[in-house]
């Protein structure tokens, strides 16, 4: 079977084109035995079995013909048709229409269970509705969703599906985004957050603001992506086709040889030829062929419709071997938004006087930290003051006046440098927990020291558990100080950590982990980590919702910001890999007592057929078994 013919189909099996040829192939064949044995007209039997091979054939025979023209290469379904041809020529005009039906049916069930994995993804494209109301001159009209133009603005109801990718412009509500993040729980949404197509709309009703017409949106991106995923096959799939492009043609000089070299010997030609036409059937390598491909087709399909987009079976093969999973801290394991965790007031100050100072000096700078305690005072409703000639101090802080008074906010170091002394042992505990420690001086005398750090996802835990839980090693790569990375890694369970990296030290640290032989996985936010995911044995890039160039530097992309995720590629990933080595295996199994079958004349053509096809199918059915493997 050519998997690049096969398309989504969408309707019950016996719909299906090549399995309504099968099917009436078969009618035929049922029609041919009755005027045979009831009528006794030999040459119309004749003519109907001849009549099933030619409609139930057309299918597979026109397939492996275009192969052989094409690319040169003896299939399967050459093999197949040359048995059926043999088997007529020997007379055997009911054994070969068989043969035909058997092997028809079979490939359009094979055929179908791709064509229905194929449409379990395009059928993302039905969550997204056909039509859009879009504001025009302050009226709702009612256009095709496919009309829709980046810029244009529409209204989303409660219960309403987005029909395309864009950002909130009016309203406030929850969006349930599981079809295109695997994301569970719905996500709040307001002014300025994106919203993806497919996604529903649960309360308040939005105005959305397009951002991608119809046909770029995230669904249809996760479509083209997957499809073409499918098509890219890994290293065990690519050398089993290799395998099967030369034996093929080898089973093929075999049956040749073995119904001309013993009649050469003055061996009697019928049971010979037989045996030859047997044989081709027999040594047929379906199973084999299809032991991996309808896994990893599975496989892919099951976790694209769970927010997790495998670029391709090589990647997915390489899921399935990871060893070790190593992080990104900033915006990976945690948020990137860093977050006032303490105040602590020193002398006769409040933490409302430490905050004021601070935040009064900090709303002037740029900087992340001065950002967090800007918003901590404005949460606590801390009233600030004016300030004048702000100074930032790169490495150290801020400096400004207030109320006629130079305040410095930063390190220790700065306070050192005001002339203000702060007992290192109020800030050892603070950094021990990994928290980054600023401390406030107002002229020479310290008012308080302010602890931020960064804040953690809440599934964290819970993912680097799972992956425990796998037998995967975790490793942190962070920039950060040893203190706050050890702190964090002690949160979160982390196996081993490595601080103050810059970029090239990530990639040099998973290159050396590689050049020991072990699998890694690196995991980071997307761009930023690009050397470090392209050095990786497989690259994750996550929370990449609507982003080309993430989704395109990674062999990996989890669409949602959940590192549960992470776990869930893995499995996938072995559970494609331990499937195919059973189908491999029972393939090898079912040739090596076919073929001696076939050679010592214990089979007939129909036997060698059944338990051909049966076997083919069984591979089929084990491999879609794959597309069982959901999130926990």
């Amino acid at each position: 079977m050519d998997r690049d013919e096969v398309y989504a189909f969408e309707g019950p099996w016996w719909r299906y084109p090549p399995m309504r040829d099968a099917l009436a192939s078969g009618g035929i064949i049922a029609a041919a035995w009755a005027v045979g044995h009831l009528g006794g007209w030999r040459a119309v039997e004749v003519l109907l079995f001849a009549l099933a091979g030619v409609v139930g054939g057309r299918h597979f025979v026109r397939e492996g013909i275009s192969a052989l023209w094409r690319e040169r290469v003896v299939g399967i379904d050459i093999l197949m048709a040359a048995a059926a041809l043999g088997a007529a020529a020997l007379g055997l005009w009911d054994e070969a229409a068989l043969l035909v039906f058997l092997y028809a049916g079979a490939e359009a069930l094979e055929e179908f269970a791709y064509a229905r994995t194929r449409s379990a993804i395009r059928s993302l494209l039905a969550l997204a509705p056909q039509q859009a109301r879009v504001l025009r001159d302050g009226q709702e009209v009612v256009v095709p969703a496919a009309d829709l133009r980046p810029g244009d603005r529409f209204v989303v109801r409660p219960g309403e599906a987005i029909p395309t990718d864009g950002v909130v412009r009016e309203g406030v509500s929850d969006v349930d985004e599981a079809p295109v993040t695997g994301e569970s729980l719905p996500v709040d949404k307001g002014p300025g957050d994106p919203v993806y197509a497919g996604t529903v709309n649960r309360h308040g009703a939005l105005v959305v603001e397009a951002t991608a017409a119809f046909a770029d949106n995230t669904l249809s991106r996760i479509i083209h992506l997957v499809e073409e995923a499918q098509e890219r096959k890994g290293r065990l799939q690519s050398l089993i086709e290799r395998f099967g492009r030369r034996y093929s043609p080898a089973v093929l000089a075999a049956a040749a040889a073995l119904a001309v070299v013993p009649p050469a010997f003055g061996q009697p030609w019928l049971p010979w030829a037989l045996r030859a036409v047997v044989l081709l059937v027999a040594a047929a390598p379906c199973a084999l062929v299809m032991s991996t491909p309808v896994a990893v087709t599975a496989g892919i399909a099951i976790a694209g419709r769970h927010g997790v987009l495998v670029k391709g079976g090589a990647h997915l093969e390489q899921l399935g071997r990871v060893q070790v999973v190593a992080f990104d801290k900033t915006g990976t394991l945690t948020e990137g938004t860093p977050d006032v965790t303490d105040v602590l007031p020193l002398g006769d100050a409040t933490p409302g006087d430490v905050l004021a100072l601070a935040a009064s000096v900090e709303r002037l700078s740029e900087h992340v930290i001065g950002a967090a305690v800007v918003r901590r005072a404005e949460a606590d409703r801390v009233p600030l003051r004016a300030a004048s000639e702000f100074r930032a101090l790169p490495g150290l802080g801020a400096q400004a006046r207030v109320d006629g008074m130079l305040v410095s906010v930063g390190t220790l170091a700065l306070a050192a440098q005001s002339g203000a002394t702060v007992d290192p042992a109020l800030a050892e505990g603070l950094l021990r927990d990994g928290k980054t420690v600023i401390a406030v001086v107002r002229d020479s005398t310290p008012v308080g020291l302010i602890a931020v750090r960064d804040r953690l996802r809440a599934e964290a835990r819970e993912a680097v558990d799972r992956l425990r839980r796998l037998g995967v090693r975790t490793v942190m790569l962070t920039g950060d100080s040893e203190q706050t990375a050890a702190a964090i890694a002690r949160e979160l369970g982390i196996d081993h950590v490595h601080a103050r990296l810059r970029p090239e030290d990530k990639v040099r640290i998973v290159e050396r982990m590689r050049a020991r032989g072990v699998v890694v996985a690196m995991v980071g936010d997307g761009i930023n980590d690009a050397p470090a995911l392209a050095a990786a044995s497989v690259g994750i890039a996550m929370g990449v919702a609507g982003t080309d160039a993430a989704i395109e530097a990674a062999d990996v992309a989890l669409m949602a910001d959940d590192l549960r995720q992470v776990a869930y590629a893995i499995r996938v990933g072995r559970t494609v890999r331990w499937i195919s080595a059973q189908n491999v295996v029972f393939s090898l199994l079912i040739l090596s007592v076919l073929i001696p079958g076939a050679l010592v004349g214990a089979l007939t053509v129909v036997s060698a057929v059944l338990i051909h096809e049966i076997s083919e199918l069984l591979a089929v059915a084990n491999g879609l078994r794959v597309a069982r493997c959901r999130p926990a």
